[in-house]
Protein backbone atom coordinates (compact mmCIF):
# COMPACT_ATOMS: atom_id res chain seq x y z
CA UNK A 1 0.00 0.00 0.00
CA UNK A 2 1.40 3.27 -1.29
CA UNK A 3 0.74 6.09 0.39
CA UNK A 4 1.34 9.56 -1.36
CA UNK A 5 1.36 12.83 0.40
CA UNK A 6 3.83 15.25 1.10
CA UNK A 7 4.89 18.50 3.59
CA UNK A 8 3.59 21.18 1.22
CA UNK A 9 -0.04 19.89 1.96
CA UNK A 10 0.61 20.93 5.16
CA UNK A 11 1.42 24.54 4.54
CA UNK A 12 -1.97 25.39 3.15
CA UNK A 13 -3.78 27.78 5.59
CA UNK A 14 -7.01 28.45 5.39
CA UNK A 15 -7.77 30.74 8.15
CA UNK A 16 -8.54 30.44 11.79
CA UNK A 17 -11.63 28.42 12.40
CA UNK A 18 -11.34 26.85 8.48
CA UNK A 19 -12.44 23.11 8.46
CA UNK A 20 -9.94 22.67 6.03
CA UNK A 21 -7.26 22.74 8.14
CA UNK A 22 -3.43 20.82 8.33
CA UNK A 23 -4.41 18.86 11.31
CA UNK A 24 -6.73 17.14 8.79
CA UNK A 25 -3.97 15.60 7.20
CA UNK A 26 -1.60 15.35 10.41
CA UNK A 27 -4.68 13.04 11.95
CA UNK A 28 -4.98 11.05 9.10
CA UNK A 29 -1.10 10.54 8.72
CA UNK A 30 -0.08 9.75 12.28
CA UNK A 31 -2.79 7.41 12.51
CA UNK A 32 -1.32 5.20 9.10
CA UNK A 33 1.84 5.16 10.76
CA UNK A 34 1.19 4.30 14.50
CA UNK A 35 -1.30 1.37 12.76
CA UNK A 36 -0.34 -2.17 11.62
CA UNK A 37 -0.43 -1.48 8.44
CA UNK A 38 1.92 -1.90 5.89
CA UNK A 39 2.21 1.50 4.33
CA UNK A 40 4.75 2.87 2.18
CA UNK A 41 5.22 6.67 2.13
CA UNK A 42 6.37 8.41 -0.47
CA UNK A 43 6.36 11.85 -1.56
CA UNK A 44 3.35 13.21 -4.18
CA UNK A 45 5.21 15.26 -7.32
CA UNK A 46 4.39 18.62 -8.31
CA UNK A 47 1.92 17.67 -11.45
CA UNK A 48 2.71 19.25 -14.93
CA UNK A 49 0.06 22.28 -16.41
CA UNK A 50 0.05 20.06 -19.65
CA UNK A 51 -1.65 16.96 -17.45
CA UNK A 52 -4.03 19.63 -15.81
CA UNK A 53 -5.37 20.70 -18.88
CA UNK A 54 -6.46 17.02 -19.42
CA UNK A 55 -9.57 18.72 -17.66
CA UNK A 56 -8.99 22.37 -16.81
CA UNK A 57 -7.89 24.67 -19.33
CA UNK A 58 -4.31 26.39 -18.56
CA UNK A 59 -5.55 30.07 -18.55
CA UNK A 60 -7.75 29.10 -15.84
CA UNK A 61 -4.93 27.89 -13.37
CA UNK A 62 -2.64 30.33 -14.50
CA UNK A 63 -5.29 32.79 -13.58
CA UNK A 64 -5.94 31.08 -9.79
CA UNK A 65 -1.91 31.27 -9.39
CA UNK A 66 -1.76 34.94 -10.55
CA UNK A 67 -4.28 36.07 -7.82
CA UNK A 68 -2.34 33.91 -5.02
CA UNK A 69 -1.33 36.96 -2.26
CA UNK A 70 2.08 37.45 -1.07
CA UNK A 71 0.47 37.67 2.16
CA UNK A 72 -2.38 37.10 4.42
CA UNK A 73 -4.97 34.71 2.87
CA UNK A 74 -8.03 35.78 0.12
CA UNK A 75 -10.76 33.82 -1.28
CA UNK A 76 -11.69 32.51 -4.56
CA UNK A 77 -15.31 33.29 -4.31
CA UNK A 78 -17.33 36.79 -3.61
CA UNK A 79 -17.66 38.17 0.05
CA UNK A 80 -19.13 37.01 2.35
CA UNK A 81 -19.42 33.80 0.83
CA UNK A 82 -15.35 33.11 0.15
CA UNK A 83 -14.35 29.39 1.91
CA UNK A 84 -12.03 28.33 -1.10
CA UNK A 85 -8.47 30.11 0.26
CA UNK A 86 -5.65 30.87 -1.47
CA UNK A 87 -2.54 31.45 1.05
CA UNK A 88 1.07 32.13 -0.38
CA UNK A 89 1.80 28.45 0.35
CA UNK A 90 -0.94 27.68 -2.38
CA UNK A 91 0.41 26.88 -5.37
CA UNK A 92 2.62 23.74 -4.60
CA UNK A 93 -0.31 22.33 -2.44
CA UNK A 94 -2.31 22.29 -5.13
CA UNK A 95 -0.25 21.21 -7.52
CA UNK A 96 1.11 18.14 -5.45
CA UNK A 97 -2.35 17.35 -4.54
CA UNK A 98 -2.96 16.47 -8.03
CA UNK A 99 0.72 15.33 -8.85
CA UNK A 100 -0.07 12.71 -6.32
CA UNK A 101 -3.07 10.81 -8.24
CA UNK A 102 -0.85 11.00 -11.24
CA UNK A 103 2.39 9.25 -9.36
CA UNK A 104 -0.61 6.50 -8.40
CA UNK A 105 -1.98 5.99 -11.61
CA UNK A 106 1.49 5.13 -13.34
CA UNK A 107 2.01 3.00 -10.09
CA UNK A 108 -1.25 0.92 -10.57
CA UNK A 109 -0.74 0.72 -14.25
CA UNK A 110 2.88 -0.60 -14.47
CA UNK A 111 3.30 -2.36 -11.24
CA UNK A 112 0.14 -2.81 -9.79
CA UNK A 113 0.41 -0.88 -6.82
CA UNK A 114 -2.11 0.79 -5.04
CA UNK A 115 -2.14 4.07 -3.31
CA UNK A 116 -4.02 6.24 -0.88
CA UNK A 117 -3.75 9.89 -2.00
CA UNK A 118 -3.39 11.83 1.31
CA UNK A 119 -3.11 15.31 0.13
CA UNK A 120 -4.85 18.46 0.28
CA UNK A 121 -6.71 20.45 -0.70
CA UNK A 122 -9.80 18.48 -1.92
CA UNK A 123 -10.64 18.69 -5.43
CA UNK A 124 -13.86 16.78 -6.25
CA UNK A 125 -15.71 20.29 -6.43
CA UNK A 126 -14.00 21.91 -8.59
CA UNK A 127 -15.49 22.35 -11.91
CA UNK A 128 -13.98 23.05 -15.30
CA UNK A 129 -13.36 26.75 -14.90
CA UNK A 130 -14.69 27.06 -11.46
CA UNK A 131 -12.82 26.80 -8.24
CA UNK A 132 -15.04 25.91 -5.01
CA UNK A 133 -15.56 23.75 -1.80
CA UNK A 134 -12.35 24.20 -1.01
CA UNK A 135 -11.05 22.82 -4.40
CA UNK A 136 -9.25 24.18 -7.12
CA UNK A 137 -8.14 21.14 -9.32
CA UNK A 138 -10.28 18.32 -9.15
CA UNK A 139 -7.65 15.65 -8.49
CA UNK A 140 -9.96 12.39 -9.79
CA UNK A 141 -10.78 13.72 -12.93
CA UNK A 142 -7.53 14.45 -14.15
CA UNK A 143 -6.72 11.07 -12.89
CA UNK A 144 -9.62 9.44 -14.84
CA UNK A 145 -8.44 11.82 -18.34
CA UNK A 146 -4.63 10.81 -17.62
CA UNK A 147 -5.31 7.30 -17.36
CA UNK A 148 -7.68 7.12 -20.62
CA UNK A 149 -5.01 9.48 -22.47
CA UNK A 150 -1.75 7.77 -21.42
CA UNK A 151 -2.73 3.97 -20.70
CA UNK A 152 -6.14 3.87 -23.24
CA UNK A 153 -8.29 2.94 -21.24
CA UNK A 154 -12.11 2.61 -22.21
CA UNK A 155 -14.20 3.26 -18.95
CA UNK A 156 -13.47 4.58 -15.89
CA UNK A 157 -15.83 4.70 -12.65
CA UNK A 158 -15.40 7.26 -9.99
CA UNK A 159 -17.27 6.33 -6.94
CA UNK A 160 -17.79 8.86 -4.50
CA UNK A 161 -18.93 8.73 -1.01
CA UNK A 162 -18.05 11.99 0.48
CA UNK A 163 -21.43 13.46 2.01
CA UNK A 164 -21.33 16.57 -0.28
CA UNK A 165 -21.67 15.89 -3.86
CA UNK A 166 -18.99 16.33 -6.36
CA UNK A 167 -20.54 19.06 -8.32
CA UNK A 168 -17.30 19.51 -10.08
CA UNK A 169 -16.74 15.59 -11.04
CA UNK A 170 -20.36 15.47 -12.13
CA UNK A 171 -20.32 18.70 -14.57
CA UNK A 172 -16.90 17.21 -15.84
CA UNK A 173 -17.96 14.22 -17.20
CA UNK A 174 -21.67 15.21 -17.09
CA UNK A 175 -21.94 14.36 -21.07
CA UNK A 176 -18.99 11.81 -21.02
CA UNK A 177 -20.20 8.08 -21.95
CA UNK A 178 -16.62 6.73 -21.34
CA UNK A 179 -16.89 8.18 -17.53
CA UNK A 180 -19.04 6.66 -15.15
CA UNK A 181 -19.71 8.79 -11.85
CA UNK A 182 -21.49 7.42 -8.64
CA UNK A 183 -22.19 9.74 -5.62
CA UNK A 184 -23.92 9.11 -2.43
CA UNK A 185 -24.76 12.17 -0.49
CA UNK A 186 -26.63 14.10 1.52
CA UNK A 187 -29.39 16.13 -0.13
CA UNK A 188 -30.22 18.66 -0.04
CA UNK A 189 -27.17 19.82 1.32
CA UNK A 190 -23.80 21.91 -0.32
CA UNK A 191 -23.48 22.37 -3.30
CA UNK A 192 -26.87 22.08 -3.88
CA UNK A 193 -26.37 19.66 -6.99
CA UNK A 194 -27.13 15.86 -7.24
CA UNK A 195 -30.24 15.56 -7.51
CA UNK A 196 -31.15 11.99 -8.68
CA UNK A 197 -32.40 13.30 -11.85
CA UNK A 198 -29.73 14.48 -12.80
CA UNK A 199 -28.10 11.43 -15.35
CA UNK A 200 -25.72 12.71 -17.34
CA UNK A 201 -25.93 10.72 -20.91
CA UNK A 202 -26.57 7.93 -18.33
CA UNK A 203 -23.71 7.78 -16.64
CA UNK A 204 -24.24 9.75 -13.66
CA UNK A 205 -25.44 7.72 -11.27
CA UNK A 206 -26.46 10.42 -7.61
CA UNK A 207 -28.08 8.35 -4.85
CA UNK A 208 -29.61 11.09 -2.43
CA UNK A 209 -29.66 10.37 1.42
CA UNK A 210 -31.79 12.07 3.81
CA UNK A 211 -30.54 14.10 7.07
CA UNK A 212 -30.17 11.50 9.91
CA UNK A 213 -30.32 8.15 8.43
CA UNK A 214 -27.52 5.46 9.99
CA UNK A 215 -25.11 2.87 8.96
CA UNK A 216 -27.87 0.17 7.92
CA UNK A 217 -29.56 2.51 5.03
CA UNK A 218 -26.72 4.26 4.00
CA UNK A 219 -25.14 1.15 2.87
CA UNK A 220 -28.35 0.20 1.20
CA UNK A 221 -28.62 3.07 -0.71
CA UNK A 222 -24.94 2.95 -1.76
CA UNK A 223 -25.42 -0.40 -3.26
CA UNK A 224 -28.47 0.00 -5.02
CA UNK A 225 -28.01 3.41 -6.29
CA UNK A 226 -24.45 3.46 -6.70
CA UNK A 227 -22.86 0.15 -6.64
CA UNK A 228 -25.02 -1.73 -8.85
CA UNK A 229 -25.47 0.53 -11.83
CA UNK A 230 -21.20 0.72 -11.76
CA UNK A 231 -21.01 -2.91 -11.50
CA UNK A 232 -22.91 -2.83 -14.61
CA UNK A 233 -21.13 -0.29 -16.31
CA UNK A 234 -17.89 -2.60 -15.96
CA UNK A 235 -15.15 -0.22 -15.88
CA UNK A 236 -11.86 -1.15 -15.99
CA UNK A 237 -10.48 1.15 -12.95
CA UNK A 238 -12.40 2.06 -10.15
CA UNK A 239 -11.16 5.70 -8.56
CA UNK A 240 -12.58 6.87 -5.23
CA UNK A 241 -13.07 10.05 -4.00
CA UNK A 242 -13.13 9.11 -0.30
CA UNK A 243 -14.56 11.54 1.85
CA UNK A 244 -15.42 10.75 5.41
CA UNK A 245 -17.78 13.40 6.48
CA UNK A 246 -20.77 11.13 6.50
CA UNK A 247 -19.30 10.03 10.08
CA UNK A 248 -21.82 10.59 13.03
CA UNK A 249 -18.87 13.39 14.35
CA UNK A 250 -18.75 15.46 11.68
CA UNK A 251 -19.51 18.69 12.11
CA UNK A 252 -20.29 19.89 8.51
CA UNK A 253 -23.48 17.37 7.90
CA UNK A 254 -25.87 15.17 9.83
CA UNK A 255 -25.44 11.36 8.12
CA UNK A 256 -24.95 9.17 11.30
CA UNK A 257 -22.15 6.64 9.69
CA UNK A 258 -19.35 4.84 12.49
CA UNK A 259 -15.99 4.51 11.99
CA UNK A 260 -16.26 0.77 10.85
CA UNK A 261 -18.97 1.63 8.38
CA UNK A 262 -15.96 2.54 6.27
CA UNK A 263 -14.76 -0.46 5.82
CA UNK A 264 -17.73 -2.12 4.53
CA UNK A 265 -18.42 0.39 1.87
CA UNK A 266 -14.75 0.25 0.94
CA UNK A 267 -14.98 -3.64 0.47
CA UNK A 268 -17.88 -3.31 -1.32
CA UNK A 269 -16.32 -0.84 -4.10
CA UNK A 270 -13.42 -3.55 -3.72
CA UNK A 271 -15.64 -6.39 -4.75
CA UNK A 272 -16.79 -4.51 -7.93
CA UNK A 273 -13.13 -3.34 -8.85
CA UNK A 274 -12.26 -7.59 -8.56
CA UNK A 275 -14.95 -8.42 -10.96
CA UNK A 276 -14.39 -6.22 -13.52
CA UNK A 277 -11.03 -3.94 -13.02
CA UNK A 278 -8.72 -6.46 -11.80
CA UNK A 279 -8.62 -5.14 -8.41
CA UNK A 280 -7.75 -1.76 -10.33
CA UNK A 281 -7.97 0.93 -7.65
CA UNK A 282 -6.99 4.44 -6.51
CA UNK A 283 -8.14 6.52 -3.46
CA UNK A 284 -8.51 10.15 -3.31
CA UNK A 285 -8.75 12.08 0.27
CA UNK A 286 -11.47 14.70 -0.40
CA UNK A 287 -13.83 15.68 3.21
CA UNK A 288 -13.76 14.99 6.49
CA UNK A 289 -13.50 17.36 9.10
CA UNK A 290 -13.29 15.77 12.80
CA UNK A 291 -10.50 14.72 13.62
CA UNK A 292 -11.60 11.42 15.78
CA UNK A 293 -13.61 10.45 13.00
CA UNK A 294 -11.17 10.69 10.12
CA UNK A 295 -7.84 9.18 12.73
CA UNK A 296 -10.80 5.88 13.34
CA UNK A 297 -12.16 5.82 9.45
CA UNK A 298 -9.30 6.22 7.56
CA UNK A 299 -7.56 2.75 8.71
CA UNK A 300 -10.70 1.09 8.13
CA UNK A 301 -10.82 2.25 4.48
CA UNK A 302 -6.91 1.09 3.62
CA UNK A 303 -7.80 -2.11 5.76
CA UNK A 304 -10.58 -2.65 2.71
CA UNK A 305 -8.56 -1.23 -0.11
CA UNK A 306 -5.29 -3.33 0.97
CA UNK A 307 -5.97 -6.90 0.86
CA UNK A 308 -7.84 -6.63 -3.07
CA UNK A 309 -4.64 -7.91 -4.78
Amino acid sequence: MIIYTHEDCLKKFNGNGHPEKKERLDSIINSIKSSNLKANFREAPLVDLEIVSLVHPKEHIKNIFSNIPKKGIIGVEKEPYADTMLCPNSENAILRSCGAGIAAVNDLMKNNEIAFCAVRPPGHHAETIRANGFCFINNVAVAAKYLQKQYSLNKIAIIDFDVHHGNGTQEIFYKDQSVAYGSCHEFPLFPGTGAENETGVGNIFNATLKAGIGSNEFIKIFDQKVLKPIDKFKPEVILISAGFDAHKRDPLANINLESEDFFKITKNIVDVANTHSNGRVISFLEGGYDLQALSESIIEHLKALKPHI
